[in-house]
């Protein structure tokens, strides 16, 4: 068994921070990465002292569940609260973002983004803003796990 990629460490590290999310509509895990080291992360699920949707149910609207915050908000957030800048880091998280997560994220100084799944409702309109943070200076691209680890 031989030592993985840091980019295989760091999105298996996302994978299990997935395992907390409170949405199950999608376990989506995110964190953030500056000089190799984790800065932050964050999970989809309910603002904190409201209650979760695998508990009471979706609030969906437009198709989206409209209670949870997402993984990526949430590891800004968490940077946030804690003091810790954003800047120059790397997003590892595990499913493609939506163009609101990649614009947060690229607004915090986060210029890569690396995802593993894509997203099964990601829409024409989002991949052309996204486009847009992309000649803006995003960097987005998929991950191919190490297999023999």
């Amino acid at each position: 068994m031989g030592r993985p990629s840091k980019g295989s460490y760091f999105m298996r590290i996302a994978t299990e921070v997935a395992t907390r999310a409170t949405c199950n509509r999608a376990n989506v895990g995110c964190v953030l990465v500056r000089n190799n080291r984790i800065i932050s992360t964050g999970y989809n699920g309910s603002a904190p002292g409201l209650p979760h949707c695998d508990d009471v149910g979706h609030d969906l609207d437009a198709g989206h569940c409209a209670r949870v915050i997402h993984a990526e908000e949430n590891a800004i957030i968490q940077a946030a609260l804690f003091g810790v800048s954003t800047d120059g880091a790397i997003c590892y998280c595990t499913h493609h973002p939506c163009y609101r997560c990649a614009a947060r994220l690229f607004s915090a100084g986060i210029r890569e983004i690396v995802w593993l799944h894509a997203h099964a409702s990601e829409s024409a309109t989002d991949r052309q803003r996204i486009e847009q943070l992309q000649k803006a200076g995003l960097v987005l691209h998929k991950i191919i796990l190490d297999e023999d680890v």
